[in-house]
């Protein structure tokens, strides 16, 4: 039997994915390129039932009607690993999440495993298989591709089945499996894998000490940046590094010269885009930041305290449970906690129990 079976004619399409039709469970991954484009180019699409393994280029192969059905399948779960990348690159096809999804990097992460480890890694600790590394970064636009390439290809989906149901073993066991069905229903919300030129901002960091004049302008040029380089289809870097939108909301220059003094605007962008900043940043006015813009003041000794007091609560639970603190919450759940603002991940859903009551009470609030 071969490795993998490539799929590069369109009229083979159909009599492959035939053979998986009756599966109830099929292994997922996609290549695509993003280095030079805003819109990640899908380059292929890997599918595993059991032995058989398909690896279908769609640069040969254009129309993906039958293979976006099958995967669309409401009663057929996909097995990914860190699926959000992948679902996302797909969206533009499918016109809605994939689900149900079983992702095995959240699973591993629900376990105590890191919570961002690798796929070769997770195969290598969980089924002591070590995998071929090296093509990483490959540029899979390029054809024709080399038979190590579309190994390396192929092995991405081929142990993705027997990790699933090892590690769903394993949550099991734990009792954390509906942990990990409830973290999967997070990935059917639409609005995870639309681009909102609005929200741009929450991006960038390095925020939290500007003015809210600073803000809405690094608001604005993030909204402005994000919106050209979708129309462009070019990386948003490109059309601004990070480093110039904050600069450029410091300091909100008001001429070409004072735009010529902020050294991490590129000269190319100065020259072709100068006006347009200018432009966005003399409209950029406070009012429009809404409820969850700026970030809060600079903690007050007392609100300090209570920010360390959660943090070593959580410190205490991870070490319990034998997981990530990360995974039950983050520093900006933990400030928000702070603040009063109570619609947060820990409080909400498994998290809830285990790991938000204990925070309210570090609160002296149950």
């Amino acid at each position: 039997m071969s490795q993998y079976l490539l799929i590069d004619q369109p009229a083979a399409l159909p009599e492959a994915l035939a053979c998986l039709e009756p599966a109830t469970q099929v292994a997922l991954d996609t290549e695509f390129m993003r280095e030079r484009t805003y819109y990640a180019g899908l380059c292929l699409v890997q599918l595993a039932v059991g032995p058989t393994v398909l690896v279908v280029d769609p640069l040969q192969v254009e129309d993906l009607s039958a293979l976006l059905a099958l995967l669309a399948a409401a009663s057929r779960e996909k097995v990914l690993h860190a699926a959000r990348q992948d679902l996302e690159v797909l969206f533009p096809l499918t016109g809605a999440p994939l689900a149900p999804v079983f992702d095995t990097q959240v699973a591993a992460a629900l376990l105590g495993l890191p919570a961002q480890v690798g796929y070769g890694d997770l195969v290598n600790r969980v089924l002591g298989v070590a995998l071929e590394k090296g093509h990483a970064r490959t540029d899979w636009s390029l054809r024709p591709l080399k038979a190590a390439q579309l190994t390396y290809a192929a092995d991405d989906v081929r142990y993705l089945t027997p990790l699933r149901d090892e590690l769903a073993a394993r949550l099991d066991a734990a009792g954390r499996l509906h942990w990990l069905v409830e973290e999967m229903r997070g990935f059917e919300d639409p609005s995870l894998y639309r681009t909102e030129p609005e929200l741009a901002w929450r991006r960038l960091k390095g925020l939290e000490r500007l003015t809210p004049l600073q803000h809405a302008t690094a608001r604005a040029l993030a909204r402005w940046r994000e919106e050209r380089a979708m129309r462009r289809n070019l990386p948003r870097g490109w059309i601004l590094p990070d480093d110039a939108i904050r600069e450029l909301a410091r300091d909100r220059p008001r001429s070409a010269a004072g735009l010529g003094q902020v050294a991490s605007v590129p000269g190319g962008a100065l020259a072709k885009l100068g006006d347009e900043m200018l432009e966005v940043i003399a409209s950029a006015a406070p009012e429009a930041i809404d409820e969850r813009g700026p970030p809060e003041d600079r903690p007050t000794p007392e609100q300090s305290a209570t920010l360390k007091r959660l943090q070593q609560t959580l410190v205490t639970l991870a070490a319990q449970l034998e997981i990530s603190a990360e995974v039950l919450a983050t520093r900006r759940d933990l400030a928000a906690m702070m603040r009063g603002d109570r619609d947060v991940a820990p409080l909400s859903g498994w998290r809830r129990e285990v790991v938000g009551e204990p925070l309210l009470r570090a609160l002296g609030e149950a």
